[in-house]
């Protein structure tokens, strides 16, 4: 019987060099699985593999020496415990994320939470080439968003409170980027500076500063063969809907205008960015 190594491939088991053997990519939606999960895979390796695992280098983990004979079994002793195979080829991936505000204090939002509304979203579309999503919880960047074709960075949009301020300078001396000055017992923020990365906000002893919650998004990244940063081609967006409005319009666009094997990044060069920034716009402003 003819093996349809296609159907396979978008199934998430990568042929391997051995004659019939396959490496599994599983379903990892920001890097995060349960512990009864871990102990699936586990029990899967040991009787189907060679007794480990790989973790990949977008969080993701695969199972290797999984044999062609073997593979309906493996996904029904994966189901059993929760876990789900990912997926490869030209479609979209799992979405990366680190822990962001849940439980690291530099986030500025749940990036688990927004990955898995990304992942629920779009998870295995079918594209014209491979499309990824990664999101971070802040500016320090841990998951590299612009090396995303979509990527989301998290920031809080700082509000100053000027009766509650107690004048200890703490803000201004955090600030990174320069934006916070302090002149005559008078505080500043120069917005044009502002990066959105909270520290004013998080550094406060009285809470003279407030931060609303914002995404910073980047198009067109990538580090496979060609590297390219992405670009931020809108401001700060301030919430899920919008955020997911706009990658509405940005998976549509490369969808209906990139080429079979064309990266996003690619299709943009060759259309024009503007393009896109056109059809972005009209979706962040709803």
């Amino acid at each position: 019987m003819a093996v349809d190594y296609s159907a396979l491939k978008a199934g998430g088991f990568m042929r391997q060099m051995q004659k019939d053997h396959f490496s599994l990519r599983l379903r990892c939606v920001g890097g995060t699985v349960t512990a009864e999960q871990l102990a699936t895979i586990t029990e899967v390796a040991n009787k189907y593999g060679h007794g480990y695992i790989h973790l990949t280098s977008r969080q993701g983990i695969e199972i290797p020496f999984i044999q062609l004979k073997d593979i309906d079994a493996v996904k029904e002793d994966l189901a059993k415990g929760g876990v789900q195979p990912g997926v490869c080829g030209p479609r979209v991936r799992t979405v990366t994320a680190c822990q962001g505000g849940v439980c690291c204090p530099s986030g500025c939002i749940n990036a688990l939470e927004i990955a898995e509304a990304l992942d629920a979203r779009y998870f295995g579309r079918q594209l014209p080439h491979k499309f990824k999503f990664g999101v971070t919880g802040c500016q320090n960047n841990c998951l590299k968003a612009e090396e995303n074709d979509f990527g989301v960075k998290g920031g809080l949009i700082p509000e100053y409170d000027e009766d509650a301020c107690i004048q200890c300078g703490l803000c201004e001396k955090v600030c990174r980027s320069k934006a916070i000055a302090i002149e005559d017992g008078k505080i500043t923020i120069d917005r044009s500076k502002c990066n959105y990365c909270g520290r004013c906000v998080k550094s406060c002893p009285v809470d003279a500063w407030q931060g609303r919650t914002g995404y910073i998004v980047s198009f067109g990244g990538t580090f496979g063969n060609a590297i390219q940063k992405g670009s931020e081609l809108l401001p700060i967006i301030e919430d899920e809907e919008t955020l997911l409005r706009v990658a509405d319009a940005a998976i549509d666009f490369f969808d209906q205008n990139a080429k079979a094997g064309e990266r996003f990044a690619k299709t943009l060069d060759r259309v024009g960015w503007e393009k896109l920034q056109e059809k972005v716009a009209v979706a962040y402003h709803g």
